[in-house]
C-alpha cells in the first residue's frame, strides 16, 4: 500500500503542473490579463464579441424632427447588421446640452452611439456646455445642409449682393429670422454680415422656433428675409412664393444648381448644419472598426441616398480623421462670430 503523504505529493505536484499549462494557452489564446487581454495587434476581445448588449443611438433633438429621423433610420440599418437590437434615446434639453452630454459621458464600450449635430461647435463658446469636438472619438460625418438667404418674390433685391448694399445704407432697419437667438441660422447670417464687411447687428433679428414659423412671418410680410437651409423652404420655393438669393456652401447645391454662393457675390462666408455619429473618448479600436465599416456599408447604399432625398438631407460624406479636421476648423469658424454677435460667455 502506497505511503499517503507520498501520494499527496504527486497529486499536488500534477495540479500544479495543470494550472502552468492552462494558465499558458490562455496567454497564448489572448485571454489573460486584466479585463480580457488582447490578440496580436492590440485588437481586444471586447470588439471581438461587439454588440453584447442593445446598442442605443442618442439623439440630442425631440421625436419627429430631421435629427430624429436620421437617427432611426441608422438604427434601423445597424439592427439589420447586428444580432442585438438598435434602439434611439431622444435626450433633449439645454439647446442640445444633455444629448451630447449623454453621448460624450457613456461607458466607452461601443453600445452608445452619438448623432452629434452642429451645436456641439458652438455650445462651448455660448457658454452651455463645456464639450468640444475633442471630447469624442468621431464615426462619420453624415450630412450638411447649407444656410441659404431667401425673401418674398416681390422682394427688391435680386442677389446677396444688392441686398448687402440695401443693409449697408439702411443698417438696424431690416428684419431677419430662421430660429431662435443664438441658433444656427441665426450664427450664419451673422458670419454672412461679418463677412461683408457688416456690424453683426446691421440687421434685426427676430426669433422664431425654427425655420417654419419664420417663413410664416416672412410670407405675412412680418419681416424682411429669412435663413434658412433650401429644403426646409422647399415647399413655398417650389410654390412661386420665395426667391432664394444665395446659399452659403462652397459650391452651388447639386440638387439645386440654379442658386449662387455667396462667394460667387463677393461674400467670403460659408455656414452649413452637420450631422454626424461620434463615440466615447477612448472606445477601443476594434469596436470602432466595426462600427466604421457598418456604416460605410450603410451610407453607401441605394436605400440611404433614396432616404436622404426623400428628406431633404444633403450628403456630406467624411471619415472620422476628415470629420474631426472639419469639426476643429468649425470650432475656430464659429468663435469668432459668437464673439461678435455678443453672444460668447
Amino acid at each position: 500500500m502506497r505511503n499517503p503523504h507520498n501520494l499527496r505529493r504527486c497529486l499536488t505536484a500534477a495540479l500544479a503542473t495543470a494550472g502552468l499549462l492552462c494558465l499558458a494557452a490562455c496567454d497564448r489564446s489572448g485571454g489573460g490579463g486584466q479585463g480580457g487581454g488582447s490578440t496580436p495587434g492590440g485588437r481586444s476581445a471586447a470588439g471581438v464579441d461587439y454588440p453584447s448588449k442593445t446598442v442605443t443611438i442618442v439623439c440630442p433633438w425631440s421625436a419627429g424632427g430631421g435629427t430624429d429621423r436620421l437617427s432611426r433610420y441608422i438604427a434601423d440599418e445597424l439592427d439589420k447588421r447586428f444580432d442585438e437590437s438598435v434602439v434611439v434615446q431622444n435626450r433633449t434639453g439645454g439647446g442640445g446640452a444633455v444629448g451630447h452630454s449623454a453621448g460624450a459621458m457613456a461607458k466607452p464600450d461601443g453600445h452608445t452611439i452619438l448623432m452629434a449635430t452642429f451645436e456641439l461647435s458652438t455650445m462651448h463658446w455660448m457658454g452651455i456646455s463645456k464639450l468640444t469636438w475633442e471630447d469624442y472619438t468621431w464615426l462619420a460625418q453624415l450630412n450638411a445642409d447649407a444656410a441659404a438667404i431667401m425673401v418674398k418674390k416681390d422682394a427688391p433685391w435680386k442677389d446677396v449682393k444688392e441686398l448687402v448694399a440695401h443693409i449697408k445704407a439702411n443698417p438696424g432697419r431690416l428684419k431677419m429670422s430662421g430660429t431662435a437667438t443664438g441658433g444656427a441660422w441665426d450664427l450664419a447670417r451673422a458670419g454672412m454680415m461679418q463677412a461683408a464687411g457688416l456690424p453683426v447687428d446691421s440687421v434685426i433679428w427676430s426669433p422664431t422656433k425654427g425655420s417654419a414659423p419664420a417663413l410664416v412671418e416672412l410670407l405675412g410680410g412680418h419681416i424682411d428675409a429669412v435663413c434658412c437651409s433650401v429644403p426646409e423652404a422647399a415647399p413655398q420655393i417650389e410654390a412661386g412664393e420665395l426667391r432664394v438669393l444665395a446659399v452659403m456652401s462652397d459650391e452651388r447645391l447639386g440638387d439645386y444648381p440654379d442658386y449662387p454662393t455667396c462667394r460667387e457675390a463677393g461674400v467670403e462666408w460659408t455656414a452649413v448644419g452637420w450631422r454626424g455619429l461620434a463615440l466615447p473618448k477612448d472606445t477601443d479600436a476594434a469596436i470602432v472598426e466595426k462600427l466604421r465599416k457598418s456604416v460605410d456599408a450603410i451610407v453607401e447604399s441605394e436605400g440611404f441616398k433614396a432616404f436622404m432625398k426623400k428628406n431633404g438631407f444633403n450628403i456630406t460624406i467624411r471619415s472620422s480623421e476628415d470629420f474631426a479636421a472639419f469639426l476643429q476648423a468649425q470650432d475656430a469658424q464659429w468663435q469668432g462670430v459668437i464673439e461678435a454677435a455678443g453672444y460668447a460667455k
